[in-house]
């Protein structure tokens, strides 16, 4: 279903509704992929392999909640109109669960709590990007969709990388940590838990404050949910027609499953197999973000001159290039050199899948399309935590477990490399 939208938008609402990317970025970045989860398979589990695996697990089972629950929340944004009282429900929840991860004790006694809450703080935090998301077409006209949406994305690394900062600075790499905390009990690594949530509620607050919401549709939560679920499928069977689309959501889907398990347990396994305390683990995160960043500003010309397939198809190669090697190598400083390296391929892969996208799409269905390419993004989100978990128990081994993350991108780029390659220029 599509909605006129103004020609132009206020700047103060556009810069709030990015500054909300800035908000929940801290929460993925310090909570998901770093800081938490390696003091989990560190400090609480009762070993790294059952850690590892456990947390593989609670991530796989909030994934296949989302999978389920993304499509009926996104119905009902599309037909009800309104959409801050639910994104507000879903902030709350996020928030207030983050801070209770601060009672996450270093000790195995705590685990089912510590993985209860983050896996249902991580469904709060992706069914708040359904309404976050849905809330760009309205905000500015179709000319500037993708321009604000960059500057969202933009201003999440930013934000992650900057609460990252302030856990390394303020609360791990200092011997007198913020707010008289003390390192014994681990206080200062548990307090990025409500450090994170502080800072998702404080700088998600001129979202609520500015940006305007759409009016109600008048239809009810029950009509709204019908509405969805025909339209969806009807663009299920309309995709049928468009075989190139089909081939690259699919490839998409699965490329898309290993980058997101990287980043899941790329804090773990530095710390379990390299044996990074919490203050490198942090300072890899900045470097892999900074280079994420670089890499996806440095393709964007390439992606124009060559095309976004060709593109991906490189970044997925330097993925499984570089990736492999960081599951040979034995020296810390060598881990450093690839998996910085690695960060360079990840935002191409990203951006470029991205533009691949709108150059495939059918102009007369792109939002319908764009809504299903939403939804492959999460679809088998559970698929690659769950194998890694198996993997790792299966052969007691990190390294095996992360194996499993280069298949997903040769898969990915095999399945890519079927799809037709389209002009750059249109």
């Amino acid at each position: 279903m599509s909605r006129a939208a103004p020609k132009s938008a206020n700047r103060r609402q556009v810069f709030a509704w990015c500054l909300y990317d800035w908000a929940n970025s801290a929460f993925p970045t310090v909570i998901i992929t770093f800081v938490f989860a390696a003091y989990y398979t560190k400090a609480v589990a009762v070993d790294t392999v059952t850690g590892t695996a456990d947390w593989g697990y609670a991530m796989s089972a909030s994934a296949f909640v989302v999978a389920i629950a993304g499509p009926v929340f996104g119905a009902i944004a599309d037909h009800s109109g309104r959409r801050k009282p639910w994104l507000a429900t879903f902030t709350a929840l996020c928030v207030v669960a983050s801070a209770c991860l601060w009672f996450v004790r270093p000790d195995p006694a705590d685990a089912l709590w510590a993985l209860a809450v983050a896996g249902f703080a991580n469904v709060c935090f992706e069914i708040c990007m359904v309404f976050y998301n849905a809330m760009l077409p309205g905000l500015v006209g179709g000319a500037r969709i993708g321009r604000v949406s960059g500057w969202g994305w933009g201003l999440g690394y930013a934000g992650g990388l900057a609460c990252l900062v302030v856990v390394l600075f303020g609360l791990v790499e200092t011997p007198t940590p913020l707010f008289g905390l003390a390192k014994q009990g681990s206080e200062n690594i548990r307090a990025a838990a409500p450090m994170v949530a502080v800072w998702y509620a404080v700088f998600s607050l001129p979202l609520f404050a500015f940006v305007a919401d759409t009016p109600a549709s008048g239809l009810s939560p029950v009509a709204a949910l019908r509405s969805g679920i025909m339209e969806l499928k009807k663009t299920l069977a309309s995709l049928r027609s468009y075989g190139p689309i089909t081939r690259f959501l699919i490839a998409r889907m699965i490329y898309t499953d290993g980058i997101n398990t990287l980043f899941a347990f790329g804090g773990i396994y530095a710390a379990g197999t390299f044996g990074m305390d919490f203050a490198e683990l942090i300072t890899f995160a900045i470097a892999m973000n900074v280079s994420a960043g670089l890499g996806a500003a440095a393709f964007g010309w390439i992606d124009d001159w060559m095309g976004p397939k060709k593109t991906v198809m490189i970044a997925l190669a330097g993925l499984i290039v570089l990736g492999s090697g960081l599951l040979l190598v034995e020296s810390k400083d060598l881990f450093w050199i690839l998996g910085v390296g690695l960060g360079l391929f990840v935002g191409p892969a990203q951006a470029a899948s991205r533009s691949m996208m709108a150059r495939l799409a059918p102009p007369e269905i792109a939002t319908e399309m764009f809504g299903l390419y939403a939804f492959s993004g999460k679809a088998t989100a559970f698929l690659g935590p769950a194998l890694l978990g198996a993997v790792t128990l299966a052969f007691d081994s990190q390294r095996a477990g992360m194996a499993t993350v280069v298949v997903f991108f040769g898969v990915g780029a095999a399945l890519l490399a079927r799809v037709p390659d389209i002009p750059s220029s249109r």
